[in-house]
């Protein structure tokens, strides 16, 4: 390591990571304005927040937790353009205030880290 490798570290960041807990209320977040399948979330997260990431295992492991809660339903659908079919997330219907409280920590989350 040199000195300036501490420079670059501050000036070009590495990717943060979600932890289940931030994936979670990412997901609420962005089912609450639509469905969605999990390339999907993934590719979003990077544009949306280009300092951030979230692998595949994080991602489902939080999908089949909102999956067991009874937060999220999900089913197959062909998307045009695409070759199979996708697994298609939303919020349930019963579960719609819960998602908007723990989309709003996300939100919040997200707003500390960017200003």
């Amino acid at each position: 390591m040199k000195l300036e490798d501490i420079y670059q570290f501050f000036e070009n960041p590495p990717p943060t990571y979600l932890c289940q807990e931030l994936t979670v209320c990412y997901i609420l977040y962005v089912l609450l304005q639509g469905e969605s399948y999990g390339t999907e979330l993934i590719q979003q997260l990077e544009i949306e927040y280009p300092t951030y990431r979230l692998s595949d295992t994080v991602l489902y492991s939080a999908i089949k937790f909102l999956e067991d809660q009874k937060a999220i339903t999900g089913y197959w659908k062909k998307l045009e353009g695409r070759g199979r079919p996708r697994r298609m997330y939303q919020v349930s219907a019963e579960w719609k205030t819960q998602a908007q409280d723990l989309a709003r920590l996300w939100h919040q989350y997200i707003s500390k880290r960017t200003n």
